[in-house]
């Protein structure tokens, strides 16, 4: 009796439907219990920036210090009221009148001012908030209190440290919803395009959502457990990674699975099919991606160092999606889930054909790239290469030393516009004042000298009993002392934010170290300039620790050192040709007055970690077509089967970076434009052309030091089966062998 025909052969029903539908309610569960986990993220995210600087950083130390002088954890608030013209008597009683009803607020210490301006044509309140509170709702209330007791007809502006940081919460407000709209649309027009069909997309829409759910679920109990900090930046990265990263797993597997399907009417069997030949190269990619996030725990930055395992976490979850969920769905939905255009069964004999050239059974767009790079491998990665180096001459445009904090929200901002008054009127520095920790013995020798510094509006001594949060000079008295140390105030004449004011605090720190050497420098500007230190210290350290890890990861997966080196290689030009385009855009389009410290770091460790992650699929596949039918024919086969596919890839993950350009955070917007264009020319151009032109043209040199034996006696047999009758591409290809 004849077997039966593996297409035909009873799987066990346990197989065929009891463990998919097991896998899908232990998904749905989790999805349950990560879902509403959504909304309770910002119970565990901060947004203060003192909170990213190591415990080493100058301004951190100066921090622990001012917090021993002070009885309650407050912020300022500093309210401006601004007229075309000076104060009349009546309405300088209408101000001072507004300070009763402020402290009648809660969460609102007590209240310093009204000060006018010297011009008389504003007036400045200094209002300390607690900290512990919801400062976004509290410094509503009070732009809301101002508004309605001015006096008639004046602008009012409630900023300084607790007016910015309340509108960058709201800023932050669109990442729990409309980022993640966004994201799944884009994703879902794309998946709808490639597949023609409705319940596919859906399929992977699924996998996507659910592995975020287990990925927000996963984050939320580090943060609670206190292991990783997380703030409104990595919370929207992890949105837009998971999506776009499970998305990609996804796309390849089903990519597999319509293969499989293609060969045999047994769906469990197609999916196991499926399951084997797509399980190293999304393993592999899954793993280089987390490996080369978890470098981050290499910054001196905490808020990169938390990064690195809330993105990792994410993408962990990616791949059990990926890999255990969508084969779950693919069983229990067969062929259904390509409906109406179904994959038909192809004839036994002509399932495995014999390449000669690669290009057989090929068509259309990957067909032509595929004849291209037979034809000119030379001449196509040359050109490549030059394109790329040209693209990254613009990188010496790229002005990433950090921005003002007032540059940062890019949508209208009632803070925003009150440093602007506060310029106006007052020194610029006020209310944000550089806060100086020095040695009881020698507080007015370092007073005295901090007054002559330039850029110095006004220095004093902390007395006792006087508010150290301000800028406004405190009653005289006694200083107060505090473990033998002092602290002083020292408004600035420039901007908190600016770079200018960074100068003086640079030169404040040269200065005074020479009179008292434990002397501390800190406040607004010193964080933010030890901010932009470090994150310039990070670039320089991980950079090579990625390139390394990659690296390994690259030769433990195809078995060769030369083609692990020309993948990295090919990548970081990839890197430098889009940073050097997205300096020229930030600087002549967008008009950014500069770029995030953070933004060169963040695009390096995405961009080449998911452009390898190409690589990794074309090459993997390149490798397995090698084995059977020689390296160059392999490498014409790998690039067609796997272009669509890592195309469609790229373009969705493209998609969902771009998503995040809909926060208006400056940060976020030009990691948006870096990584979704980085990942389109790394899928256009170095994926689908440079790579294979490169390693067509190396042949099975590529696969260095080793030399499998199957390479070399197919490639002997192809070129003793060729004879006379090939096309040209097989002559070109047989004359590049020899």
């Amino acid at each position: 009796m004849k077997p039966k025909p593996h297409s035909r052969e009873r799987v066990p029903f346990w197989l065929r439907w009891l463990v998919p539908v097991l896998l899908v309610l232990t998904w749905l569960a989790v999805a349950g219990i990560g879902g509403p986990t959504f909304g309770r993220l910002d119970e565990v995210s901060s947004n203060d920036q003192a909170s990213f600087l190591p415990s080493g950083a100058e301004a951190t130390e100066a921090q622990d210090w001012q917090a021993k002088f002070r009885d309650s954890d407050e912020i300022p608030a500093v309210i401006v009221v601004e007229s075309d013209s000076a104060f009349t008597p009546a309405q300088l009683g209408e101000s001072a009148a507004l300070k009763a009803k402020l402290e009648e607020l809660q969460a609102v210490g007590t209240v310093i001012g009204p000060i006018p301006s010297k011009d008389g044509d504003a007036v400045q309140f200094v209002v300390p908030i607690s900290s512990s509170g919801e400062v976004k709702e509290i410094v509503q209330e009070l732009r809301d209190e101002v508004k309605a007791s001015a006096p008639e007809g004046m602008r009012t502006f409630v900023t300084g440290p607790a007016g910015l940081t309340a509108d960058l919460v709201s800023a932050f407000a669109g990442i729990d919803g409309i980022l993640l709209l966004v994201a799944l649309a884009a994703v879902f027009i794309i998946l709808l395009i490639v597949y023609r069909s409705l319940l596919l997309p859906i399929a992977v829409l699924f996998t996507s959502v659910f592995a975020l759910c287990a990925a927000i679920l996963l984050v939320f109990g580090m943060a609670k457990l206190g292991w990783i900090q997380l703030n409104g930046q990595s919370q929207g990265i992890l949105s837009i990674l998971v999506i776009g990263a499970a998305t990609d797993y996804a796309l390849l597997y089903v990519a597999r699975f319509r293969e499989a399907l293609t060969h045999t009417t047994n769906r469990p069997a197609a999916v196991l099919t499926a399951w084997k030949a797509s399980f190293e190269p999304i393993l592999a990619s899954g793993a280089t991606v987390i490996i080369a996030l978890l470098c981050l725990l290499f910054s001196d930055l905490n808020s990169n160092k938390a990064l690195g395992p809330v993105a990792a976490a994410g993408i962990l979850c990616s791949l059990f999606a990926a890999l255990t969920l969508l084969p779950a769905l693919m069983a229990l939905l067969g062929r259904a889930a390509f409906w109406p255009f179904r994959p038909k069964l192809v004839p036994e004999t002509e399932r495995e054909p014999r390449f000669v050239t690669g290009l057989e059974g090929q068509k259309g767009l990957w067909r032509a790239t595929g004849s291209l790079v037979s034809r000119r491998p030379r001449t196509v990665w040359i050109a490549s290469v030059l394109l790329l180096l040209v693209a990254s001459a613009g990188i010496l445009q790229l002005k990433a030393n950090g921005v003002p904090q007032t540059d940062v929200i890019l949508t209208a901002s009632n803070a925003v516009d009150g440093q602007d008054a506060l310029a106006r009127h007052f020194d610029a520095g006020s209310g944000s004042p550089a806060v100086i920790v020095a040695d009881e013995a020698k507080a007015q020798e370092v007073l005295n000298k901090t007054k002559a510094t330039e850029g110095v509006g006004d220095a004093y001594l902390l007395a006792e009993g006087s508010v150290p949060i301000t800028g406004a000079p405190g009653a005289p008295g006694t200083p107060d002392v505090r473990e033998g140390k002092v602290l002083i105030n020292a408004t600035l004449n420039y901007a908190a934010d600016s770079n200018d004011a960074e100068n003086v605090v640079v030169k404040l720190r040269e200065d005074l170290k020479k009179i008292d050497a434990g002397a501390l420098v800190g406040g607004v500007t010193a964080t933010a300039l030890d901010t932009n230190t470090t994150a310039q210290r990070d670039l320089v350290v991980i950079i090579p620790v990625v390139l390394a890890v990659i690296l390994v990861i690259l030769m433990l997966l195809l078995r060769s050192v030369l083609a692990p080196v020309l993948l990295v290689a090919s990548v970081v030009l990839s890197y430098a040709a889009a940073l050097g385009v997205s300096a020229l855009v930030f600087n002549n389009i967008f008009g950014f007055p500069g770029a995030d410290a953070t933004v060169p770091l963040f695009g390096f460790v995405f961009l080449v970690a998911l452009g390898v992650d190409y690589n990794i699929f074309l090459m993997s596949r390149v490798r397995e077509e090698s084995l059977k039918h020689g390296t160059r024919p392999g490498i014409l086969r790998g690039l067609g089967v796997t272009g669509g596919v890592i195309t469609s890839a790229g373009v969705v993950l493209a998609a969902t970076f771009a998503a995040l350009g809909v926060i208006p955070i400056m940060f976020l917007v030009q990691l948006a434009f870096i990584v979704a264009f980085g990942v389109l020319l790394d899928t256009v151009l170095v994926r689908s052309l440079l790579v294979p032109a490169l390693s067509y043209d190396l042949g099975r040199r590529i696969w260095w030091p080793g030399k499998p034996a199957r390479l070399e006696d197919d490639e002997r047999a192809l070129a003793g089966s060729r004879g006379d009758e090939g096309s040209l591409e097989t002559d070109l290809e047989g004359a590049g062998r020899r």
